[in-house]
């Protein structure tokens, strides 16, 4: 992803023209959530079991699998939910009001 910093670049959303950088910058906000959340969500989780595996105690290495488990499960999830609005919304997006919702998550804009 680009930068592009000048300011007569601008998407018409409806009848509003907003400067690209915010659309570019939404998305790529969007992009570091899709990733850098799950992987922190799942570092946390294997921060617990190690914590419970130097602890030595079965039932610690039993809760901290249990809680490494949901945590993976709910990265996926974060990550996949994003995917799949990103999909839907690239999808349906024809009319100027669901472009413009694609050009802030997806940044696929008409830059005027």
């Amino acid at each position: 992803m680009l930068f592009v910093l000048d300011s007569y670049q601008k998407i018409t959303c409806g009848n509003v023209n907003i400067p690209y950088v915010f659309a570019q910058t939404t998305s790529i906000i969007i992009a570091i959530i899709q990733f850098a959340v799950p992987l922190i969500i799942i570092l946390f989780g294997m921060i617990d079991l190690i914590k419970a595996v130097i602890a030595q105690k079965e039932d610690d290495i039993k809760k901290g699998w249990q809680t490494f488990i949901k945590r993976l499960i709910v990265g996926v999830f974060v990550f996949l939910i994003i995917v799949l609005v990103k999909f839907v919304i690239g999808f349906v997006a024809e009319n100027d009001e669901l472009s413009c919702i694609d050009c802030f998550v997806n940044n696929k804009c008409n830059i005027k």
